[in-house]
């Protein structure tokens, strides 16, 4: 899969202070069309970026809430077009511009947009129209983020030996915005792009202002668990009294915490009914659990089939069934145990 560029501009954006008194500025360097583009550097310093951005693997509903890649979509009001969104129309103007000069008018609101967003810093910052070489009709607009490299130094002579680059720049940590995103190769989603962005500032959801982000399967499993619980406190309490407000007011305090402790509200049967549409939409969700200093990881669907959690003598224990054990690094001499019947360990653990 290879990129032919039509056109590329190429920005530095400065920031001098910090906070809200931070200066951020711009300046545009060159705009070269597709022929400058194959004789200038830019060639040999992105050579296979692009596809590889394209060919980025990226989930719709990603396993955790902090991941660097996400396909954004663009937002429009119930009723209205795809192009009464701000972002989409800046975006579309560079994807069909017809001429280097028209390019740059466009990328140059992009990047004064983007300088514009609070947490950025200094680097360079590129806008690039490409086509695919095998859909001559596919064209896309990246944009590319890169960071200066500090403490970079070239031999020049042996009399000065050594000589300072002050702003050299690197595709290490790059972030980038590919659009229209591309689930797979020769087709489109024109409502939507795909951004990647390693570092915990989020610049570019900063700078995209009408673009949202699925939920990650946290967040929909949270929201689904949440409206399970609701579910539960209708069936259970009067609405509005005060074991209901009680119990909402205990919902709302759990669903606000992160390290959470075991409820003891529902059975077996009500944890796994309440399981089940979560199991139909991911299947292979995982559940990670804490006993003391002990971690267990395994799946959601496990629960109530091979992992079971028990009180004995007031104390949690769980129980996990399988066929075989297999040990990592590390040996030990467990590994050498003629395993005691289960009966008997329940036993030992309720006399303690």
């Amino acid at each position: 899969m290879d990129f032919t560029i039509d056109f590329a501009s190429f920005y530095v954006v400065q920031v001098s202070g910090q906070g809200e008194q931070a200066e951020k500025t711009y300046k545009h360097f060159q705009t070269l069309n597709s022929e400058q583009y194959f004789t200038s550097p830019l060639k040999d310093f992105l050579d296979g970026e692009l596809m590889k951005i394209a060919k980025r693997k990226v989930e719709k509903n990603p396993k955790s809430e902090q991941v660097p890649t996400k396909i954004g979509q663009f937002v429009v009001e119930p009723g209205h077009e795809l192009d009464s969104n701000p972002n989409y129309n800046l975006f579309n103007r560079i994807r069909t511009a017809t001429a280097s000069e028209e390019f740059k008018t466009n990328s140059d609101q992009l990047v004064r947009a983007y300088t514009n967003t609070s947490a950025i810093r200094g680097g360079a910052l590129l806008v690039i129209r490409a086509k695919l070489t095998k859909y001559m009709d596919d064209k896309f607009v990246f944009v590319l983020k890169c960071d200066f490299e500090p403490k970079v130094a070239t031999i020049t002579d042996e009399q000065t030996l050594i000589r300072h680059v002050e702003m050299a720049i690197t595709t290490k940590n790059m972030k980038s915005i590919q659009y229209p995103y591309m689930p797979e190769e020769g087709m489109t989603e024109e409502w939507e792009l795909k951004i990647h962005q390693s570092s915990h500032a989020r610049y570019f959801e900063d700078f995209l202002k009408y673009v949202e982000y699925s939920q990650s399967m946290p967040e929909i499993v949270k929201g689904q668990m949440i409206e399970a619980a609701k579910q539960h406190l209708a069936e259970t309490y009067e609405p509005e009294s005060e074991e209901w407000l009680e119990e909402e007011q205990s919902l709302e305090a759990w669903s606000n915490t992160e390290s959470r402790q075991l409820q003891e509200k529902w059975t077996e049967d009500q944890v796994i009914e309440a399981s089940a549409p979560i199991l139909d939409r991911q299947p292979e969700i995982e559940m990670k659990l804490k006993l003391d200093h002990i971690d267990v990881k395994g799946l959601l669907s496990d629960f109530g089939d091979t992992i079971h959690i028990a009180k004995v003598n007031g104390k949690y224990v769980i129980i996990i069934e399988g066929e075989s054990f297999s040990f990592e690094k590390g040996a030990s001499p467990v590994e050498f145990l003629q395993p005691d019947t289960l009966d008997n360990v329940l036993k030992r653990i309720g006399r303690g």
